[in-house]
């Protein structure tokens, strides 16, 4: 399996995340939390909670058809391994971001900015994690 260089696009990606968080922050106080805005949205506290909620889960949903209007062609997706597996991975980040009180993006990018401890710990915790399941898969597994 080989990985993609994309420095720019990535540069790109991460400047615009960054963006998108601060003016969350700025506007409405709020930490842009991936699994904290769907689990807000999904039981929401109001309506005005549940709108803004709605409006960052529709922006994430279009942003692949934003790319197909600019570019002409939707982005390439390539996902590596079975349903089955991608629904076990889904079940196993459920129960990672339940135990670690967040997501990479509310602890990685939010928490991270904000110098908090417990994500900075988190943090350092998911990069660790990340690199041995990496090396796992690629070099004991074989994947």
């Amino acid at each position: 399996m080989e990985t993609a260089f994309t420095p720019f696009q990535s540069l790109g990606g991460g400047a615009l995340i960054g963006l998108a968080a601060v003016l969350l922050m700025a506007t409405l106080g709020r930490i842009m939390g991936a699994t904290g805005i769907l689990a807000g949205f999904m039981q929401p506290a109001n309506l005005s909670d549940w709108s803004w909620r709605a409006a960052v889960l529709a922006g994430m949903i279009t942003g692949p058809v934003a790319v197909l209007l600019l570019s002409g062609s939707m982005p390439a997706v390539e996902v590596p391994v079975s349903t089955t597996m991608l629904i076990i991975g889904g079940f196993i980040v459920g129960i990672g971001v339940t135990l670690g009180g967040g997501c990479t993006s509310g602890h990685g990018v939010c928490g991270m900015a904000r110098l908090s401890p417990r994500s900075i710990v988190a943090t350092v915790a998911f990069m660790i994690t990340t690199g041995i399941t990496v090396f796992v898969i690629r070099h004991v597994i074989g994947g």
